[in-house]
């Protein structure tokens, strides 16, 4: 059965910049050299790529600007089949993220949102054709989106549709607050996180613990980590677990939402928690060996 996610959260133009030394060696108030690119990014975004790499079908709900990066984003996703509507808002600009990459691989972000702020229900599609639901952490996180996307969260839990949720970011979560963050929980069936974030919503670095008391309030918790592979758990089952496979890692920048798309669309399908941790890790793979966070238009997996 091909599973229909519907995506919600940020649209972002990625500008990665490759440096070919370690960020404490950049010349700061000089020069140094660079490898520059653009990619469709955000993390709604590149799931909802990823999805339809995945085998599935994805609708994205985000905002970008009336401006030339807006035309972009829009185009790609048509390339990629990504399905939309009203993404295109009049006022403000589309979202940016610089992405600094390092030697290893390893990525740091410095985004300005853009137009992703505001999203409200009334961005919300009719929820009759969809089997699962994606929220990316991002949006609860910003002040302005918080309102909707709970609005939203009611909606789609009165459908009985199943939510999935990355948190997204351990800095952003600070902002916000333990309390608020785990109230938004309570909505969520499966919780898809990277071991910082399991550490910081429990306070407990044995992830096997960790596990068990993200199951209090979600139904099933995943844990990515990185180049160690993945485990999960669900509410009366045993925690199961894979290993990454091996890659020629070239970008780290949306392996976790590659990983999220491969894991969501198996799971949404037939609730097979090692199959679905196994397409996860075999997305992620095809992901890091390139630049940028998105597949390709003509990737296959």
């Amino acid at each position: 059965m091909t599973s229909k996610v519907l995506c919600i959260g940020d649209v972002m133009l990625d500008v990665v910049t490759k440096i070919s030394v370690m960020p404490s060696e950049i010349n700061y108030g000089s020069d140094t050299s660079a490898k520059i690119s653009t990619h469709g990014g955000g993390a709604a975004g590149n799931v909802a790529s990823w999805l339809t790499r995945a085998g599935a079908q994805a609708t994205i709900v985000g905002h970008v600007g009336n401006d030339t990066v807006g035309s972009v984003l829009v185009a790609e996703f048509d390339a990629l089949g990504v399905k939309h509507n009203n993404l295109v808002v009049e006022d403000g600009q589309s979202g940016v993220v610089v992405v600094l990459v390092d030697p290893t691989g390893e990525r740091t972000m410095l985004p300005d949102n853009g137009a992703n702020s505001g999203l409200q229900l009334s961005d919300l599609p009719p929820l009759d054709d969809f089997d699962a639901v994606y929220i990316s952490g991002y949006s609860p996180l910003d002040p302005s989106s918080l309102p909707g996307i709970k609005e939203m969260m009611r909606k789609i839990r009165e459908a009985n549709i199943p939510i999935y949720f990355d948190p997204a970011s351990v800095g952003g979560m600070k902002a916000v607050g333990l309390a608020e963050i785990k109230s938004w929980l309570l909505h969520m069936s499966v919780l898809i996180l990277n071991e910082e974030e399991s550490i910081y919503l429990t306070g407990e670095t044995d992830l096997e613990i960790a596990l068990d008391m993200l199951l209090g309030p979600c139904e099933t918790v995943v844990i990515k980590r990185g180049s160690h592979g993945a485990l999960a758990k669900s509410r009366a089952g045993v925690m199961v677990s894979v290993d990454a496979l091996q890659a020629v890692v070239v970008d780290t920048t949306g392996a976790g939402d590659s990983f999220a798309a491969g894991f969501i669309s198996h799971y949404a399908s037939n609730r097979d928690l090692s199959g679905a941790l196994k397409a996860g890790v075999e997305i992620a793979a095809q992901c890091v060996a390139i630049v940028g966070a998105r597949p390709r238009v003509g990737t296959k997996i």
